[in-house]
C-alpha cells in the first residue's frame, strides 16, 4: 500500500505521468470531538510513506514533549499545526493533507469535532466525495454525529464511511460494532444517507487501516486505504452535461478584445454553440475559447477558460453563461436551508450580504418556517436560529439570481451569508426552489413619480431617522421639529414607535427578532412615504445599526438623516415619562433596551442631539440650521416643461 516505487530511480519522467494520470479523490473526517479523526490521518500519511525524515524526527520530539500516547508516536500531531491544538488536543480549524498511493491521490480535510467549530466542518465538507465518519467506540452515536451527517447529507455528499473507532479499548467487540453500526444507520437513513460502509479499527493501533487487522478475524470488508483507493466518486454535474460557466471576470486587455473568464462548473461547450446570459435572458453564440495555450475546439467540466461572444451583450460578474435550452432559474424570493455560524443570531428580516457564485447581494431571511432538531429530525417552531442550527426559511434578495436547485448543482444552489458590519461568513445555504410569487409578481411602471410628487409639493423628500433610548426625548424633539418643519410650508408625516404598534405592528413584541421586524415595515413605510415627496420623521428606538442602515439604503443618498439623541441611560430612567422603567425594576418588562437587550450607539449619525447641554427648543433649532445648510429644505422649483417630461 505504500507510496513507494521504482521508477522513481529507473525513469522518473514516466513516474510523474503515471502519478499525473491518477484519479483524485476528495474526503473528509468528521465526528463528535476526541475520535480520533486527526490521528487516523495521521496514520494515513505514516503508513503511505509521505513524511520525510526530519518530519518523523520532529514528530518523535513533539510526542514525548506534548503527546496524549505515553511517549508513543502521538499521529494527531502531524495535523494539529495549531499552538492551541496541540495544548488541548482538539482541532480547531480545518487542515488539508495531500498523500498518495499507487492507485490514487487524496486530499484529505480534518475538519473539527467541537460544536463551537461547526463552520470549519462545512468549509472542509463543500468540496468532499466522501466522507468518514468517525465514532468512539465507547461513546457511540452522539448529538455532532448526528449534527456532522445530517450536514453531510445536506451538502450532497453520497458516500460515507462509518469508521468505528478505538475498538482496541473495549476488547475488539463485534458486539458492541454491531450495536453502533444498527443505531446509526437507523438515523442516517431518516437523513437519506444510503451508500454507507461501515470499518472497525483502531487509528492509533493501526487495525483495518491499510490492512485487515487479526484483531477483528469478524470483520470480511476492506481496510480503509483498500476502500478509499477503489470507491467510484459520480460527478452529478458531469452527468447532467448542462452547461454552466458563472463569470468571475469581465476580461478587457485593449480595446479590440472583450472576453468572460470563468471555471465550468457543469457540461461542456465549443465555439458555435449557442448560450444564454443569466439573468438578464439575452442570448449569443460562443466566438472563442481563449486560454494562454491558445484557443480550445471544447472546453469541459472543471476547465478555467475565457469565452469570447459573437454579440456585444452587457455581461457582469456574477452573471452565468448557460446553455439556452436548459438554462437556470431566475428568481428573487426562494426556499432554502440555512446553516447558521454565528454567535450572534439570525433573525428574520435583517439585511445581510448574500454569495452565490460569483455574485454578491442583498438578502434577508424573509420567513423562518422552522429548525430541525439534530437528535429527533422534529420539526421546531422558532424565531431565530443560533449558532450552529439548521432552518428551513423562506429568502429573499434584492436582485434577481440565476441558480440551480443545490442537489442539482452545489455550485450554482449554494451560497453563504456575510454580516454586513463585520464582514463575517454567518451562515452557510442551500437553495430548493424559488417561490412562486417571485416570478408571479412584476414591478408595475406608474408616471406620477417621486419627482412628480415633490415637484408639486416643492420639496425635496427625506427621512428623519430620530434614534436614542427610551424616554430619550426622541418623540418630543421630533413633535416640535415637525410643527417647525409645519410653520415653513413643508409636507410631513411623524412616524412614531408608539402609534404604530396600536395598528401596523401590534402583532410584534419586543423580541430582538420582532425589534428587527418593526424597524423593517417602519423603514418600507418610510420609503413609501418619500416617494409620495413627503419628508417624513420616524421616531423609533431602533436599537440596531444594521436596521438603521437597511433603512438608509432604501432610499438615494441624501435622503436620509440620522439623528441621535443621546441621553445617558440613568438620566432617561430619572425622566421616565411613560413609567417604563419602573415596570423593569419591578420585573414585569423583559427585553428592555438598554439593560437587558442591547441599544448600538450610531456610528455615523448626521446630527446628534446632547439633550444635557440643549434643550429640546435649542435641539429643534439645531435640526433645522443643519438641514438649511445642507440645501435639504430648499424650495423645488421644477420648469413645467420638465415636469411635463418626467411624466412622459
Amino acid at each position: 500500500m505504500a507510496h513507494v516505487s521504482n521508477l522513481i530511480a529507473e525513469d522518473i519522467e514516466l513516474y510523474l505521468r503515471t502519478h499525473e494520470n491518477k484519479s483524485l479523490l476528495r474526503f473528509i473526517t468528521c465526528g463528535s470531538v476526541d475520535d480520533g479523526k486527526s490521528t487516523l490521518i495521521g496514520r494515513l500519511l505514516y503508513e503511505s510513506k509521505m513524511l520525510f525524515e526530519d518530519q518523523l524526527a520532529q514528530l518523535e520530539v513533539d510526542s514525548k514533549k506534548v503527546g496524549t500516547q505515553a511517549g508513543d508516536l502521538d499521529f494527531a500531531l502531524l495535523v494539529d499545526g495549531l499552538s492551541a491544538e496541540r495544548e488541548q488536543g482538539i482541532t480547531i480549524d480545518v487542515a488539508y493533507r495531500f498523500f498518495s498511493t499507487d492507485k490514487r491521490k487524496f486530499i484529505v480535510a480534518d475538519t473539527p469535532g467541537h460544536e463551537q467549530y461547526t463552520r470549519n466542518m462545512i468549509t472542509g465538507a463543500s468540496t468532499a466525495d466522501v466522507a468518514v465518519i468517525l465514532i468512539d467506540a465507547r461513546k457511540g452515536v452522539l448529538t455532532q454525529t448526528r449534527r456532522h451527517s445530517y450536514l453531510v447529507s445536506l451538502i450532497g455528499i453520497r458516500h460515507v464511511v462509518l469508521a468505528i473507532n478505538k475498538l482496541d479499548m473495549v476488547g475488539y467487540s463485534e458486539e458492541i460494532y454491531n450495536r453502533i453500526d444498527n443505531e446509526y444507520r437507523i438515523f442516517a437513513k431518516e437523513v437519506g444517507l444510503q451508500n454507507i460502509v461501515t470499518i472497525p479499527m483502531s487509528a492509533l493501533k493501526g487495525d483495518n487501516i491499510t490492512e485487515l487487522s487479526t484483531n477483528t478475524p469478524w470483520y470480511h470488508g476492506e481496510s480503509l486505504m483498500g476502500h478509499l483507493e477503489n470507491i467510484q466518486v459520480e460527478d452529478v454535474a458531469e452527468e447532467s452535461g448542462v452547461f454552466r460557466m458563472p463569470v468571475q471576470w469581465v476580461n478587457r486587455p485593449n480595446l479590440d478584445f472583450r472576453g468572460y473568464s470563468g471555471i465550468v462548473v457543469r457540461g461542456s461547450i465549443k465555439p458555435g454553440d449557442p448560450v444564454r446570459v443569466l439573468p438578464s435572458g439575452r442570448e449569443s453564440r460562443v466566438a472563442r475559447i481563449v486560454t494562454s495555450d491558445g484557443d480550445l475546439e471544447q472546453v469541459i467540466s472543471g476547465q478555467s477558460v475565457t469565452l469570447t461572444l459573437t454579440d456585444e451583450i452587457d455581461i457582469s460578474r456574477g452573471d452565468i453563461l448557460a446553455a439556452t435550452d436548459t438554462p437556470p432559474s431566475v428568481a428573487d424570493q426562494f426556499e432554502a436551508t440555512v446553516v447558521w455560524m454565528s454567535d450572534e443570531p439570525m433573525l428574520p428580516g435583517r439585511p445581510y450580504l448574500m454569495k452565490i457564485g460569483a455574485r454578491t447581494v442583498t438578502a434577508n431571511i424573509s420567513l423562518l418556517k422552522y429548525k430541525v432538531n439534530i437528535n429527533t429530525l422534529e420539526h421546531v417552531a422558532v424565531t431565530k436560529l443560533e449558532l450552529n442550527e439548521i432552518g428551513i426559511c423562506n429568502l429573499s434578495s434584492d436582485q434577481l439570481i440565476a441558480f440551480d436547485p443545490y442537489k442539482e448543482d452545489r455550485d450554482t444552489g449554494g451560497f453563504i451569508m456575510i454580516d454586513r458590519l463585520t464582514n463575517n461568513t454567518v451562515g452557510a445555504g442551500m437553495l430548493h426552489f424559488a417561490l412562486r410569487r417571485s416570478q408571479n409578481i412584476h414591478w408595475q411602471a406608474i408616471n406620477i413619480n417621486k419627482q412628480a410628487h415633490a415637484a408639486i409639493k416643492r420639496q425635496k423628500p427625506l427621512i428623519l431617522w430620530f434614534t436614542g433610548l427610551s424616554g430619550s426625548g426622541k418623540s418630543t424633539i421630533a413633535n416640535l421639529v415637525e410643527k417647525k418643519l409645519y410653520s415653513l410650508g413643508k409636507h410631513t408625516y411623524l412616524l412614531d414607535g408608539d402609534n404604530v404598534r396600536h395598528g401596523l405592528n401590534k402583532d410584534l413584541g419586543f423580541t430582538d427578532a420582532d425589534r428587527v421586524e418593526n424597524i423593517r415595515r417602519i423603514a418600507e413605510v418610510a420609503k413609501l412615504m418619500v416617494d409620495a415627496g413627503q419628508i417624513v420623521l420616524v421616531s423609533f428606538i431602533s436599537p440596531f445599526r444594521s436596521e438603521r442602515r437597511m433603512a438608509r439604503e432604501l432610499v438615494e443618498q441624501g435622503e436620509f438623516f440620522e439623528i441621535f439623541i443621546d441621553t445617558p441611560i440613568h438620566v432617561a430612567e430619572e425622566r421616565d415619562p411613560k413609567g417604563l422603567y419602573k415596570k423593569m425594576r419591578r420585573g414585569e418588562l423583559k427585553n428592555f433596551t438598554g439593560v437587558d437587550s442591547p441599544y448600538e450607539v450610531p456610528e455615523n449619525a448626521e446630527i446628534c442631539i446632547d439633550t444635557m447641554d440643549k434643550t429640546p427648543e435649542q435641539a429643534v433649532e439645531h435640526i433645522i440650521n443643519y438641514l438649511t445648510i445642507k440645501g435639504a429644505l430648499n424650495q423645488l422649483l421644477f420648469p413645467s416643461s420638465q415636469l411635463d417630461e418626467d411624466l412622459n
